[in-house]
């Protein structure tokens, strides 16, 4: 996976084709935390949950919260000095049961 986002390359691999690291700047991190819709939201879920299938309202939701995780782990790598992030992971966590922590973090380079 490679992204080019800003003048910041960010790859999952450990090195960039056609690049030399030349110094490693740290971690370069992207946080957010969403909740999981409003009461409304949660009872439409839930409503489909019972007929099966994909709860489209989430996966919008998460889809922007990922998409900002990694937009401020870009402009994290930037402050850092760098121009690439390699080793990019996402993670999340489920902080309450409305709650989920998302988590963009690669090595600034």
């Amino acid at each position: 996976m490679a992204i080019r986002e800003s003048d910041v390359i960010v790859v999952t691999s450990p090195y960039i084709p056609g690049y030399r690291i030349v110094k490693v700047l740290g971690v370069a991190l992207g946080i957010t935390v969403r909740s999981r819709g409003g009461i409304g939201g949660r009872f439409l879920a839930g409503l489909r949950a019972l007929a099966g299938g994909e709860i489209k309202e989430f996966t919008e939701l998460a889809e922007q919260a990922r998409r900002q995780a990694i937009e401020r782990m870009i402009q994290h790598a930037k402050e850092l000095g760098a121009n690439a992030v390699i080793s990019f992971r996402l993670d999340s966590n489920e902080i309450s049961e409305f709650m989920d922590e998302i988590i963009a973090y690669g090595t600034a380079v």
